[in-house]
């Protein structure tokens, strides 16, 4: 299994940066690698909100689709994603949210594995710099639609 976690504070506010990690729609305009993504069934109550979500990565024909539960946990300004299916044999993905002073304290946990363990070995070798990358593309993408914070 591969695992990671990053500790950053965005210059913005805790709601702008929930409402971008939640709308898995638009990563393809900024988030590598990522070709496509879908949200089906979502639900929404007082204190949650639940989708499956699919996000189709790779590069023109080398792709996958990765299909996945997501939900919101609003008193604990929380979002956790677990596999439903796809390339993963495990995934654990959290994302936690803290506002200070004006900013968002953003911590973001992953743990998974994928199925073919060829690719996983692959994967491992890789994992630090294209989970860096990523990061660093929700916190360009933040700063650039909330420029007010």
């Amino acid at each position: 299994m591969s695992s990671a976690s990053i500790k950053k504070i965005i210059s913005c506010k805790k709601k702008q940066l929930i409402a971008m990690v939640l709308d898995i729609e638009k990563y393809p305009e900024f988030v590598p690698w990522c070709i496509e993504g879908k949200v089906h069934d979502k639900n929404e109550s007082e204190d949650l909100i639940t989708f499956n979500g699919d996000l189709k990565v790779g590069k023109s024909l080398l792709n996958e689709t990765f299909y996945s539960q997501v939900s919101y946990y609003k008193e604990k300004d929380k979002i956790i994603v677990t596999n439903l299916d796809g390339p993963l044999k495990h995934l654990k993905n959290e994302w936690s949210f803290k506002e200070i002073n004006n900013a968002t304290q953003l911590e973001f946990f992953i743990d998974f594995e994928l199925k073919n363990p060829i690719l996983n070995v692959i994967m491992k070798k890789s994992f630090e710099l294209g989970l860096n990358k990523i990061a660093k593309s929700f916190e360009e993408r933040a700063l650039k639609l909330f420029k007010q914070c």
